[in-house]
């Protein structure tokens, strides 16, 4: 399922002042490296949670809808997972903006928001026409349905600790370590355990 990014983040979770105080820096002649650093480390934390921190646009891309043959299910027919529902692969969502698709004669589609619902409460969140609804006939072509929509917490302020927390001590081993491989002169280093397990309360598990 390819996930386009629409539109990046306005800002990192932790600001360049943040990381300089946890990396005890008080000069500036790193901050370039610094700023770059955080940005990776943030990246790690969205791919390995599968969560969008500051809010952003994506674009789910898919083949067609959900559903027996890709059309959908029947009136009054109960909806199940993973049958009939748009799983949103970011989380956590805000507002689903639009879902298009190319119809039978080769146009772009917008399917009405009055069609549709959207399951926020649950993650990742899902989608499915409303009662008495159907998914829409789409041409059976790769890439014919896209679902556009914002995801994150809000404003940097509003980014969980714990994820900061862990993109912190991420930069920190960045900046320390500057190589894929360190030597050590003075015995042998090995990881904190906990320091992954900031994340697992943030991972998200795709049905």
């Amino acid at each position: 399922m390819p996930l386009q990014l629409l539109t990046p983040p306005a800002a990192e979770p932790v600001s360049l002042a943040e990381a300089k105080a946890h990396l005890r820096v008080d000069f500036n002649d790193d901050d370039a490296l610094i700023t770059a650093l955080i940005a990776a480390a943030r990246q790690a934390a969205e791919t390995i949670t599968g969560r969008q921190l500051v809010t952003a646009r994506w674009k789910l891309v898919l083949d067609r809808f959900p559903g027996a043959c890709g059309i959908g299910a029947l009136v009054g027919q109960t909806f199940s997972l993973p049958g009939h529902a748009i799983l949103l692969p970011k989380c956590p969502v805000q507002s689903v903006v639009a879902i298009e698709y190319l119809a039978m004669d080769g146009s772009i589609q917008t399917m009405p928001a009055t069609d549709y619902t959207v399951d926020t409460a649950c993650e990742p969140a899902r989608i499915t026409p409303v009662f008495g609804q159907v998914w829409p006939n789409a041409l059976p072509q790769i890439g014919a349905v896209g679902v556009t929509f914002d995801a994150g917490y809000g404003m940097a302020a509003a980014v969980p600790e714990g994820l900061k927390s862990w993109i912190k001590l991420r930069v920190g081993s960045l900046y320390a370590h500057r190589e894929e491989v360190a030597l050590l002169t003075r015995g042998s280093i090995a990881p904190l355990p906990f320091i992954d397990g900031l994340l697992d309360p943030y991972r998200v598990v795709l049905a």
